[in-house]
C-alpha cells in the first residue's frame, strides 16, 4: 500500500502516541487521553498505525531545502543552496561555526529523531500488552521498530560524531536527562538494535500486519520478487545492509563482510562491450541493479510530505564535474551526466565567491524518492571492508565494478594498497553523490575535511559536526 494513501494511518500515530515527527501536523499534548489510551489499553489497529508511522516520523527533515540531504551536502560540497530570504543556508553552513540555537541549522537533526526513537519505545512496550496480534505479528514489529530506531540514532550521531548524543532515552517524561554517551558507545547500541531486530525479524511471519510504502519496492514498482516486505527474508536483508554500513564506520570490517553476506548485495549484471547500443543495454539493466534498495517517499498531495529538494534554489557544486574522470571516448563519468545538467545561465551569492552553473537531476519532481540504502552503496562497502583488511584484490573488483557499470569508465589495473581507498572514496562521491551525506561522513572518518574548499573564507574550516542543541545543553544546564 501507497504510504500516500495511509494519511488515516499517520494521524492516528500523532493523535494516539503525539510525540512529534509528523511532518507539519500539531503535536497534541503528551499527557491526553490518547496517549493514555495506547499505551495501557492498545488495539492491533492502533499498534499497525504507530508502526506505519514510524516510516513517516523517520523521513521528516530528510528532503527539506534545510534538512538532512541538503545541510549534509552543503558542508560537503556536494552542493549549494542559494535562497535570498534565508542568508544561513550559505553563512552558517559554509562559514565559520555552526550555530547550536538555529533548529533549522546547527541544532537540525535532534527532535525529529528523538520524537521518532520515542515513537518506537512507545510502540515497542504495547506490543507486550495488546490482545489479538499474533505472537509472529509482534516479532515481525518489534524487529522493524529497531531497526527504525537504528536509522533515526544513525542519523543524530553522523551529525554529532565525537559530541556524542543520549542513548537511554526511554525515561518517563519530566525524569533526569539521559547521559550523553559517546560516538563509540552510540555506534555499539546501533549495532545492538539492528541484531536484536534481525533476530526478532528471523521469528516473524512472511509478511507484516501493516502498510509499508512503496519506497520498500524500490525505485520503481517492478515486481514482488523486488519488495522488502518479507520479515524473515527481504525487510532482514535490508536491515543486514544497515548492519554493514554501521560496522564500516565502527572499523570493524569483518564484521561488514559478514553483513554484507546476509544483506541484499548483488555484483552480478553484465558489462557490456563498447559505446553502441548493445552496450547501453547493459548499461541500463547494470543501472536497475545498483538501484534496487529501499527509499523515502514523498507525495505533492494536500498535506503530504513533499520532497523540496526539486524546488529552486538548490544547485550542485562546480568540483562534480571538474573533479570527474573521463570515459574512454572523452565525454564525462556517466554518473556527472546522469545526476547532473547544465544550466543556461550561471548564478552565484556570497558576492560572487560561489558560482556554479550545474543543477542536480536527482530528484525531478516533488515525489522523488530519496535512497535510504540501495545496492551500489553495498558494493563500495564491500569493497571498503576489504581494502580495511588489507584485501586489496577482492576491493579492485567491486571498485571496477562500479566504475564500469555506474560510471562507464575503465576498469583501472593500477589499484594498490597506496591508491586504493582514495578511489573507493572517488568512487563512493560520485556513486552516492547528494543521497545522504556520505561524502562528508567519509571524509570526517578518514581525516581528510581539509581537502575540502575553504569557498567564503581561508580561515574557515569545513565543519566536522553539529553542536548539541542549545535547548538541550540549557536543559542540562
Amino acid at each position: 500500500m501507497n504510504i500516500h494513501r495511509t494519511k488515516k494511518a499517520m494521524v492516528a500515530l500523532c493523535a494516539v502516541v503525539g510525540l512529534g515527527g509528523c511532518g507539519d501536523l500539531d503535536v497534541p499534548d503528551l499527557d491526553n487521553p490518547s496517549l493514555d489510551d495506547f499505551r495501557n489499553s492498545p488495539t492491533p489497529s492502533g499498534v499497525y498505525s504507530a508502526s506505519t508511522g514510524l516510516l513517516l516520523g523517520h523521513r521528516v527533515g530528510v528532503a527539506a531545502r534545510n534538512g538532512y540531504v541538503a545541510e549534509l551536502g552543503v558542508i560537503g560540497r556536494e552542493a549549494y543552496v542559494f535562497d535570498g530570504a534565508e542568508p544561513r543556508t550559505v553563512q552558517e553552513l559554509l562559514g565559520p561555526q555552526l550555530d547550536p540555537g538555529a533548529l533549522a541549522f546547527g541544532g537540525n537533526f535532534w527532535s525529529s529523531p528523538y520524537a521518532n526513537i520515542r515513537n518506537a519505545n512507545t510502540l515497542l512496550a504495547a506490543l507486550d500488552i495488546v490482545p489479538g496480534v499474533d505472537d509472529a505479528d509482534k516479532e515481525a514489529i518489534r524487529g522493524f521498530a529497531k531497526t527504525m530506531q537504528a536509522l533515526d540514532f544513525l542519523v543524530v550521531i553522523n551529525t554529532r560524531d565525537t559530541n556524542g548524543v543520549p542513548i537511554d532515552v526511554d525515561r518517563p517524561l519530566g525524569s533526569e536527562l539521559a547521559p550523553i554517551e559517546s560516538k563509540e558507545a552510540v555506534f555499539a547500541h546501533i549495532s545492538r538494535l539492528l541484531d536484536e531486530g534481525a533476530n526478532h525479524l528471523r521469528a516473524g511471519g512472511s509478511t507484516f500486519p501493516f502498510s509499508l510504502s512503496t519506497g520498500f519496492m524500490g525505485p520503481d514498482e517492478r515486481s514482488r520478487d523486488d519488495d522488502f516486505d518479507n520479515p524473515r527474508t527481504t525487510f532482514l536483508r535490508f536491515n543486514r545492509a544497515i548492519r554493514a554500513r554501521v560496522a564500516v564506520y565502527q572499523a570493524d570490517y569483518q564484521g561488514a563482510l559478514t553483513a554484507l553476506s546476509e544483506s541484499f548485495i548483488d555484483a552480478t549484471a553484465p558489462l557490456g562491450d563498447g559505446e553502441g547500443p548493445d552496450d547501453d543495454a547493459a548499461h541500463t539493466t547494470a543501472l536497475t541493479s545498483l538501484s534496487r534498495g529501499v527509499y523515502h517517499t514523498f507525495s505533492t498531495g494536500s498535506g503530504e510530505l513533499e520532497n523540496l529538494l526539486s524546488s529552486g534554489g538548490v544547485f550542485a557544486h562546480p568540483s562534480i564535474e571538474t573533479d570527474a574522470d573521463r570515459r574512454a571516448n572523452g565525454s564525462l563519468d556517466a554518473r556527472v551526466t546522469r545526476k547532473t545538467q547544465k544550466m543556461e545561465e550561471a548564478v552565484s551569492a556570497a558576492d560572487g565567491k560561489l558560482t556554479t552553473d550545474l543543477e542536480f537531476t536527482l530528484y525531478p519532481k516533488g515525489d522523488s524518492q530519496v535512497p535510504i540504502i540501495r545496492n551500489e552503496e553495498l558494493i563500495l562497502l564491500r569493497a571498503e571492508a576489504n581494502i580495511g583488511l588489507g584485501n586489496i584484490g577482492a576491493a579492485a573488483d567491486d571498485i571496477n565494478y562500479i566504475r564500469t557499470r555506474s560510471g562507464r569508465l575503465a576498469a583501472r589495473t593500477d589499484i594498490t594498497a597506496e591508491n586504493a581507498l582514495d578511489e573507493l572514496l572517488k568512487q563512493k562521491r560520485y556513486s552516492l553523490l547528494f543521497e545522504g551525506g556520505h561524502r562528508w561522513i567519509d571524509l570526517r572518518r578518514y581525516n581528510r575535511l581539509d581537502t575540502l574548499p575553504r569557498e567564503l573564507d581561508p580561515s574557515f574550516a569545513p565543519h566536522e559536526r553539529f553542536p548539541i542543541p542549545a535547548v538541550e545543553t540549557d536543559g542540562r544546564k
